[in-house]
C-alpha cells in the first residue's frame, strides 16, 4: 500500500501549471495517451513522482501524469498565496506575452483563452504578469481581464454560449485535447463553459450525468441554445448505455460539436448538413443552465482556486 502523497515530494504537493497549455497523459511518457489538458495558471494537486513525471489532479478531479516542465512544484503556503494573489484571465483565443512592453519585443510565450497569470501592473496599453516559476512579461491590455471583475460580471447566456463555440469552428480534432489548440467532443463542451464561468466534468460520460434531464421524446421541440446532446449505444437488454460523443445545441436543430473539427450538423433530415449517424445515435439531453451550483454543476468562483 502507498500512501499518497509520496513522502519523497517533502512539502511541495501542490503544482501550478507553467505553459499557456500543458498535456497531462495517462502514463508517465510523452508516447501515451493524451488524457486531457490544463490551462496556463491551473492550480493542482501533486501526489507522487516517476523519472521527470508527476502524478497530479486537477481542479476537476482528473488524474494524470504530466512532465515536471509543464508546472511548478509548491507548497501549501505558496498556492495559497497564489490563490490569493491579484489575477488577470486571458481573454482572446490566441495571444503572446512579450519580454518588454513592446509587441516587436521577444516573446515570453504563447497565450491562450482561458490561462489565467498573477497581476503585476499596468500602464494602459499593456499588463505586466508574473509566471508561476517567476518570470516577467507583458501582454496587449485588451487581451486581457482583471480575474475577479471576469467573474464578478460573468452572465452565462445562450447567446454567449454559441457565440463563444462558433468562434472555435474548424479548430481541429484532438484527442485529449480541452483548450484552443485543439478539443475533443467533451473538451470542446468543457472549453465553451469554462470560458462562461462554468466548470464540467471531463468526459462525455461523466457531463451526461450532470444538469437537468431535457424531455425529448417527441422530437427536439423543447431544446434550447447550450443545451448539451449526448450520442452513443442505447440500452438494450443485453447491453448497457454507452455515452461516446457530446455537442451543444444551438437552436434551429442544430448543433455544434468536434467531430474531425469544431462543425454544425443538424438533427433535421431535410437540411444540407443533417447528421443521420448522429440523429439515429442520439440518447439525451441535459440543460447546464438551469443547474448552476446543483446537479453536479460547479462555477470557477466556488471551485477553481478554492
Amino acid at each position: 500500500i502507498n500512501i499518497l502523497p509520496a513522502k519523497e515530494l517533502d512539502d511541495k504537493i501542490y503544482g501550478i501549471i507553467n505553459i499557456s497549455v500543458a498535456n497531462i497523459r495517462t502514463k508517465p511518457e510523452n508516447s501515451a495517451e493524451l488524457a486531457t489538458q490544463a490551462l496556463l495558471g491551473t492550480p493542482l494537486k501533486v501526489y507522487k513522482k516517476k523519472g521527470g513525471w508527476f502524478l497530479v489532479q486537477t481542479p476537476d478531479d482528473y488524474i494524470g501524469w504530466l512532465d515536471d516542465d509543464g508546472f511548478c512544484s509548491v507548497n501549501k503556503k505558496q498556492i495559497d498565496e497564489y490563490k490569493n494573489c491579484e489575477k488577470i484571465i486571458v481573454a482572446n483565443n490566441y495571444g503572446v506575452s512579450f519580454s518588454e512592453r513592446d509587441e516587436k519585443s521577444i516573446p515570453v510565450s504563447d497565450i491562450v483563452a482561458g490561462d489565467i497569470l498573477k497581476f503585476v501592473n499596468d500602464d494602459g496599453s499593456f499588463t505586466g504578469v508574473e509566471y508561476p516559476d517567476g518570470r516577467l512579461a507583458y501582454i496587449p491590455s485588451n487581451n486581457v481581464q482583471d480575474y475577479s471583475n471576469w467573474l464578478k460580471q460573468l452572465t452565462v447566456t445562450q447567446d454567449k454560449l454559441v457565440d463563444d463555440a462558433k468562434s472555435m469552428m474548424g479548430l481541429p480534432y484532438l484527442w485529449g485535447g480541452t483548450s484552443i489548440k485543439g478539443v475533443d467532443c467533451s473538451g470542446f463542451t468543457k472549453t465553451i463553459y469554462f470560458l462562461n464561468g462554468v466548470m464540467l466534468p471531463r468526459d462525455a460520460s461523466q457531463q451526461v450525468n450532470v444538469g437537468e434531464l431535457i424531455d425529448t421524446k417527441n422530437g427536439f421541440d423543447n431544446l434550447q441554445p447550450g443545451d448539451l446532446l449526448f450520442f452513443g449505444t442505447k440500452e438494450t437488454e443485453t447491453k448497457k448505455e454507452k455515452v461516446v460523443h457530446v455537442g451543444m445545441y444551438i437552436g434551429n436543430k442544430e448543433f455544434i460539436h468536434s467531430s474531425g473539427m469544431v462543425r454544425i450538423n443538424s438533427l433535421d433530415s431535410t437540411k444540407e448538413n443533417f447528421s443521420e449517424y448522429r440523429f439515429r445515435t442520439f440518447i439525451r439531453a441535459k440543460r447546464i443552465l438551469s443547474s448552476l451550483e446543483k446537479n453536479g454543476v460547479k462555477l470557477l468562483s466556488t471551485h477553481l482556486f478554492n
